[in-house]
């Protein structure tokens, strides 16, 4: 299965998004933008180096092979800028020309974040979700939008085989999170216990019912 998402520009000037499944050579992407310490801190798995973003990768691609993961890399679709444009050693961000800027160019656009669908068999009630978004792209409405478009793609895709609730984790401290929750009509169902080391504090559980 190839499954490839298109949210249009938002009312707030963000960018049209591109979500697709993650591919090998968005490795260096990755690598990049999980050097931001926050992504880090929320991220169960890190991208530290290239071999690190390739496992991790590879088990994206599992993921949609087996159906137990429906992983997406999350693109704004922007025009990649001319070099030849650029002041000389100068990229259009301020940051060196080639230097991490260049690193977030990959197929479709530049990488700006990730959504998920886990648990999606066929016939299961229950599935859940994740995101997260780099650094450079918040503040810009791209979790909430590429949240919802997989959160409708999951229900017409999933929902006639049964599926009926989808639910959205995160650390109780994460108030980001709650925001995205919020903007997408997820509602919060309950407090988790910690469940270290995957979980070392407290947790929200955010839930949403198929219309």
């Amino acid at each position: 299965m190839v499954v490839t998402l298109r949210v249009p520009a938002g009312e707030a000037g963000g960018a049209p998004l591109l979500l697709r499944p993650w591919s090998p050579g968005d490795a260096a992407a990755l690598v990049e933008v999980h050097r931001d310490p926050a992504l880090r801190h929320w991220t169960g798995r890190v991208a530290g180096d290239e071999r690190a973003a390739a496992s991790l990768l590879a088990n994206e691609r599992r993921g949609w092979l087996t159906g137990e993961r429906r992983a997406f890399a999350v693109l704004e679709e922007l025009d990649e800028p001319d070099p030849a444009r650029q002041e000389p050693g100068r990229a259009q961000d301020g940051r060196s020309a080639g230097g991490p800027a260049a690193c977030l160019w990959v197929e479709g656009g530049r990488l700006a974040g990730h959504v998920v669908l886990k648990g999606c068999r066929s016939g299961a009630p229950v599935a859940e979700v994740g995101y997260w978004t780099a650094a450079h792209a918040r503040g810009r409405g791209v979790a909430p939008r590429a949240l919802e478009a997989v959160v409708a793609w999951a229900f017409e895709t999933y929902g006639p085989a049964g599926l009926r609730r989808l639910e959205l984790l995160h650390q109780v401290d994460n108030t980001a999170s709650c925001r995205v929750a919020a903007k997408t009509r997820f509602v919060l169902d309950g407090v988790l216990p910690p469940a270290p080391p995957a979980w070392p504090g407290s947790g929200h559980r955010h839930v949403r019912h198929a219309d």
